[in-house]
């Protein structure tokens, strides 16, 4: 008796195991290295059910700033890179980590603040005098701090500007480390100086009587790129789901649910992917 039940526990255990395995081998799941200003827009809840709905693929998204994406999928913790730092992928790709680069959407950066404007920018359409401003004035500024890609942007203005930030660093420049819409919630609540991506803050609910002050300058261009971790220094990397995922984000249909994403009546980001 006691053999026949270690044999029918034997079976039971190995229809277990094939089984687990069997769904392993069915698991159509990639994971996206992103960026938090993609999710915080809500632009994922809009097109990731519009793609899983045609390819049965879920995407799971982490969300971090730019940098950490890249450094998390150079560690093979991701199957797609999307993110918006263009030298930095570049540079991703040349050194053997992504498999090609696309251009993917656009849309701007722009500079919010309160009302009382201390540094006097206001209606400006220059990042560079505006960021100069904000110094000579010694008004309050909140950073990210984050290396994501609005930081990496936020350094190249300032380093164009001939300021060094870091130099005032926890008196008027501080830097929270956090993602886009928290540093939004900091400069808000202490009434400084932030620089956004536009779709965040277009989706952002705690505005208070905060306001766009500068906007319209070609340096706040802000391009995405998409990237197929490279198998080849990956064996994880799930290439054959995350190149179909590439693939759709690219395509006509995925343009366009990219270009319908609106919130409060306005487009948050314009699809370049096949132009």
């Amino acid at each position: 008796m006691n053999k026949r039940l270690l044999a029918l526990f034997s079976l039971a255990s190995a229809v277990l195991f094939l089984g687990g395995g069997l769904a392993l081998a069915d698991d159509k799941s990639i994971i996206v290295q992103s960026t938090t200003s993609t999710k915080n827009s809500g632009l994922y809840d809009h097109i990731l059910p519009q793609f899983k709905e045609q390819s049965g693929i879920t995407v799971h998204v982490v969300a971090v700033g730019t940098g950490q994406a890249i450094k998390n999928a150079g560690n093979c913790d991701g199957d797609v890179l999307l993110v918006h730092a263009k030298p930095a992928e570049e540079t991703f790709v040349a050194e053997g980590h992504g498999v090609a680069r696309h251009d993917l959407m656009y849309n701007d950066f722009v500079i919010v603040g309160p009302p009382t404007d201390l540094a006097g920018i206001a209606g400006g359409t220059s990042a560079v005098e505006s960021f100069k401003s904000v110094a000579d004035s010694g008004a309050l500024f909140a950073s990210r701090g984050d290396d994501s890609g609005t930081h990496k942007k936020e350094k190249a203005l300032w380093a164009e500007a001939g300021v060094d930030p870091s130099a005032s660093s926890g008196q008027w420049y501080r830097e929270t480390g956090s993602g886009m819409g928290a540093t939004l919630n900091v400069g808000v609540g202490m009434g400084a100086y932030v620089m956004s991506d536009r779709a965040t803050w277009i989706a952002f609910k705690n505005k208070g009587d905060f306001g766009i002050v500068v906007e319209g300058d070609e340096a706040l261009f802000n391009q995405y790129g998409v990237i197929l971790v490279n198998p080849e220094k990956c064996p994880n990397v799930k290439a054959d789901l995350g190149q179909q995922f590439i693939d759709w984000l690219l395509s006509d249909e995925g343009q366009e649910a990219i270009r319908s994403y609106v919130v409060d009546g306005q487009q948050l980001f314009f699809p370049n992917g096949n132009s």
